[in-house]
Order: C-alpha cells, then sequence, then structure tokens
C-alpha cells in the first residue's frame, strides 16, 4: 500500500488501491490457514485498515496462481470482477446490484462456474456507508468499510476460480506439524470457544464490570444473561459449525423465530452480541439476533453499528440530537436505525459515517463521549477495568481494534492490576501486539495461540516448511517489529498525529460509575503511550527516527507527505 500511494488517496477515489492478499500457508494442510487479508485506506478512519478472514474464496484465490489481488480504478456500471485462472473479466452485475448478502451468495452460486468463490458487498456497500463490509462464507472482513471502498468502484463482487496448487518445499515435516497442530488445536486452550464460543466472555465480562454497558456508562447490565450462550441454547435450535480448513468449530449459529416459525439463523459472536444488546441496553434476544442478521444481510460491520448507535442513544438522552424514538433499551429502535444506516435514509445518512463523524456534526462536546479511536468503535472491552487494553487501543493503527492487540491478555494475567495501568504494561503490550502481528501475516486464527508452546519458533517452522524459507523465530521477531513501523509510516503519510494515540475525554476523566476503582487519567495514559514508543525504539511522539526506517528498510518510503 505504501509503494501504491495508498496514503495520499482519498479511500473512496476511483485510484485507491484494496488489496485481497493470501496467506502463504493458504492450501496446506495446518488448521485455519485458509485466510485472507483485506488492505486499503480506510474511509472510516482516513488510516489503514488491514482485515483478515477465513473463507473458501481463500483457497480458490490462491489457486488463481496469485499471491495477491489488487483493484484500483472504478467501473462505468456496476459490475461483477471476475478472476479465472490467469483471466480477468469484467461483467455486468445487473440484478445483483441492490441484493443483500443471503441472495447475492445464491444468485452468484446459481451464476457462476463451479468451484468459484465470491466475496460481496451488501446495501451498504454499495450506499458507501464507511464501515461496510465484505462478505463470504457468511463471515465478514472490513471493519474501517472495506465494502464502501469496493462499492466506490462500481463492485458488487469479486469471483475467483484456479486450479493452480501451491507447492511444499517440505511436505513430509509439514503433514506432522500439521497433525500435531491439529491435536492441540482440540485441547484445552480453544475448548470454551470450542464449546460456547466467543460469547462465552459476555457474562463473564458482565461479572468483571468490563461489558461495555449504554455506550460506555456502566460496566454491567442486569439481565445480560439472557444473552449468554446457555440462555440461548435452551431456547433455540443451535448448529456448529467450522470456517474453512478449520479443526476448533468455534461458529455457533443460533436460530432466529418469527410468527412461531424458525426465520433462519444467525452467527453468534461476543463483539456482536454486545454491540447491538448491552452496548445499547437491549438484553432481548429476538431483537439482539435479529440486529445481527440484518447488519450481516445489509453488509456492515456490527461493532461500528453498534457503537454509532449508542453513541446517538446518549445525544438524544443528553438533548443534543432530535430523534426521540431512539432511545436505550428499546430492541425495536435499534432495528429501525439499522434499516436507515443501510440505506443511509433520513438520521442514517449522519450514522453512516461512525460515531466521530456524528459528533462532529452534533458538536456541543459529543465528541468526548463517541465512542472510537482515530474513528473506529471501541470493542466490548472497557478501557479503564481493562488498561493495558486502553493503551492498546490508544495506540493502534486500525484505531480501537481487539484483533490487532492483544493487551487485554496481560490484564486477565497475573502480571498487574488491569485498573492501575502503568508504563510498565508497555512492555506486555507490544509483546502481545507483535505475536498477533505474525498470527496476521501468515495468516492464522488467533485462537491458535495458546496451542503454540514455543510460538515463534513453531511459527517459523511453519512459513519453512512451507516455501522452505531459511527462517527462525528471532527473524519473525524483527518481522512483526518492521510491520509495527510499516502500519505507522502509512498512518504517519496518511496525516496521523501525536495527538489520536489516546481515548475519548471520557475514559480519562471519570471513574467507571459501578466500579469506582477503575479510573484512568489522561497524564497515566500518555505515560504508557511514551513509553510505548520508547519500547519500540520510537520517538516519545511517535514518529519514527531515520535508523528505523533505515533498520527495516522503509526509508525509500519516507519521502511521502508528512513523514513528520
Amino acid at each position: 500500500m505504501l509503494s501504491l500511494g495508498a496514503p495520499s488517496l482519498d479511500p473512496l477515489s476511483p485510484e485507491a488501491p484494496i488489496a485481497f492478499v493470501f496467506s502463504p500457508l493458504v492450501g496446506s494442510p495446518l488448521t485455519t490457514s485458509a485466510k485472507f487479508a483485506v488492505v486499503s485506506r480506510s474511509p472510516l478512519t482516513g488510516r489503514l485498515n488491514d482485515s483478515l478472514a477465513s473463507s473458501a474464496f481463500a483457497l480458490a484465490g490462491k489457486r488463481t496462481g496469485h499471491d495477491a489481488i489488487v483493484i484500483s480504478g472504478r467501473a462505468s456500471e456496476p459490475s461483477i470482477l471476475v478472476i479465472d485462472e490467469g483471466q480477468v473479466d469484467v461483467q455486468p452485475a445487473g440484478e445483483l446490484w441492490g441484493m443483500a448478502i443471503e441472495e447475492s451468495d445464491r444468485y452468484l452460486g446459481a451464476s457462476q462456474p463451479q468451484g468459484s468463490q465470491a466475496v460481496v458487498i451488501g446495501p451498504a456497500g454499495e450506499n458507501l456507508v464507511h464501515y461496510a463490509t465484505l462478505s463470504h462464507d457468511g463471515r465478514h472482513a472490513g471493519r474501517g468499510g472495506s465494502g464502501a471502498v469496493l462499492g466506490a468502484k462500481n463492485i458488487k463482487a469479486v469471483v475467483v476460480r484456479g486450479s493452480r496448487r501451491s507447492r511444499w518445499e517440505h511436505p513430509e515435516q509439514l503433514v506432522e506439524l500439521a497433525r500435531d497442530l491439529s491435536e492441540r488445536s482440540l485441547g484445552p486452550a480453544t475448548a470454551k470457544y470450542r464449546e460456547l464460543g466467543t460469547a462465552a466472555n459476555l457474562v463473564l465480562f458482565n461479572r468483571l464490570h468490563t461489558l461495555p454497558v449504554r455506550n460506555f456508562q456502566q460496566g454491567q447490565l442486569e439481565g445480560v444473561e439472557e444473552l449468554s450462550p446457555q440462555a440461548l441454547s435452551s431456547e433455540r435450535e443451535k448448529t456448529q459449525t467450522s470456517c474453512a480448513a478449520c479443526t476448533i468449530g468455534c461458529t455457533h449459529i443460533y436460530g432466529i423465530r418469527r410468527e412461531g416459525e424458525e426465520s433462519g439463523g444467525v452467527r453468534v459472536e461476543y463483539e456482536s452480541l454486545f454491540a447491538l444488546g448491552p452496548l445499547c441496553g437491549v438484553t432481548d434476544q429476538q431483537f439482539v439476533l435479529t440486529a445481527m442478521q440484518r447488519c450481516d444481510q445489509l453488509g456492515i460491520d456490527t461493532i461500528s453499528t453498534g457503537g454509532t448507535i449508542a453513541f446517538a442513544m446518549e445525544c438524544v438522552e443528553r438533548g443534543l440530537l432530535d430523534a426521540p424514538w431512539l432511545r436505550f433499551g428499546d430492541g425495536q429502535a435499534v432495528l429501525d436505525a439499522i434499516e436507515l444506516i443501510g440505506g443511509r435514509d433520513g438520521l442514517g445518512d449522519q450514522l453512516a459515517g461512525g460515531s466521530r463523524s456524528l459528533a462532529k456534526v452534533i458538536g456541543k462536546g459529543s465528541i468526548e463521549f463517541a465512542p472510537q479511536v482515530k474513528g473506529l468503535e471501541i470493542p466490548g472491552y472497557e478501557p479503564r477495568a481493562l488498561q493495558t487494553m486502553a493503551l492498546g487501543f490508544a495506540v493502534g493503527s486500525r484505531g480501537a481494534d481487539h484483533n490487532r492487540s492483544g493487551a487485554y491478555e496481560i490484564d486477565f494475567s497475573e502480571q498487574g492490576d488491569r485498573r492501575q495501568g502503568s508504563p510498565a504494561a508497555a512492555e506486555g503490550a507490544i509483546a502481545t501486539e507483535d505475536r498477533a502481528t505474525i498470527m496476521d501475516c501468515l495468516i492464522l486464527c488467533k485462537f491458535l495461540r495458546g496451542a503454540l508452546d514455543d510460538f515463534y519458533g513453531e511459527a517459523a517452522a511453519m512459513l519453512s516448511h512451507v516455501t522452505g524459507w531459511d527462517v527462525d523465530g528471532e527473524e519473525l521477531q524483527q518481522v512483526a517489529r518492521r510491520v509495527a513501523a510499516a502500519r505507522k509510516l502509512f498512518n504517519i503519510q496518511s496525516g496521523w498525529t501525536p495527538e489520536e494515540d489516546t481515548l475519548p475525554a471520557r475514559f480519562l476523566s471519570t471513574a467507571l460509575p459501578d466500579d469506582p476503582q477503575a479510573r484512568l487519567t489522561a497524564e497515566q495514559l500518555e505515560e504508557m503511550v511514551r513509553a510505548y514508543n520508547r519500547g519500540r525504539g520510537w520517538e516519545d511522539n511517535g514518529f519514527l527516527p531515520d535508523e528505523i526506517l533505515l533498520q527495516y528498510g522503509l526509508d525509500s518510503f519516507a519521502g511521502g507527505p508528512r513523514t513528520r
């Protein structure tokens, strides 16, 4: 993206590139390796947006013979981009334009050649909602608006098909390692997610006052047990499945009933439950699951959707926004707001830009409680009660993100007091971020990290057995540091300033009301951010010194705008 000049381009302009990058391990027998990344400049944040997803699309894309597909330009009419082996074809989208995700998948499945796989955008992507996603295999990629980037190019779907197979350099060692890793993936490190899914975090976080409630005004909500996996399983049909090439099987799909009959199902994960449930003050199963389903069909990110709606609800509560129907605890209001966002109708046009954009429209100090960092809505971890995670959010290249930083691992460990953030937390935050980076580079599921005894050594072995590269764990640690510097350089050239590496004023001026010990000051966070920057060898303010650019071979990209 740096070499393509993406940092200086409007992400919704025809010239802006969007890249689909396939894992070096795709096509191997390694569990969870059927993954791809989508990389662009984000229309929501104006900063780097790199999203990952598991999908058969990754397998089919790699079989085209390419490690990456980069798209720029704009089709003259709504279109489908088809890559079949080495041939590229742009076909009219026809009646596909305007279809919801599930209907689009069926249409493409019936109209494209056997063996094809597709990523599609929903109506939200077509309408350039700034947190629209890309969908495939019932899963989504694109926190930060990859769906809008594709929609701005008039591309409804990218279809791939190929017959080329990747060669493994050391097949015998690879198969042995893959067999061992698959066995470990079924061990205790992943048991919770396999048995209950990520939704199991909901009740635990509520008990610890780390569950964001009513736009981060509370850390606990009465009645949230109604949304637990146990409660959902007792009242609804449930099926369990896996992503492509995965042995963990953490995907839990619950049925949705309408008028006494089953009406499809929805994949339930903690982040979607939290964002469309407690964050908006809603605990009714039917409303929350239906809201998740509608987000999936419209193609919008559930975290940003819930965060933006919850922020608007607080603005209504404070008399700053004239939308009396939009109230905390009203599940129907959440559903109505989702429909408005997907079509950019009425208030939905303002909500479609995210909470930071809405705060700029409303003014009156509302930015102080808009739940975002760099424009990306904060996921389901209360920063005042998880202060190493607060640091991870503040310095995150994508903004507030639980997938690029695993700093919550430090908060939930015995390494420190999660309510007392200090500069010492920076070391742990960097270490978890670097491990997450290597998982993302390979690309493997984050749930595997607990199954790796020698993380960097085993990661190097996987890469070596597939590619034949002479790489060891120490070199991968340096790769993680180089990636962190490259991400920061992208953001600097996009206009980043040190003032962005912080949290909204709400989190730095008041304690968590239902857990007064959970208090984080601006001075504390500033000290933690400085320690993080120093730990990476950067300047105290987060800019990159020349020696870092030289060390990681990034000096050739340093001539772009605003390198300092």
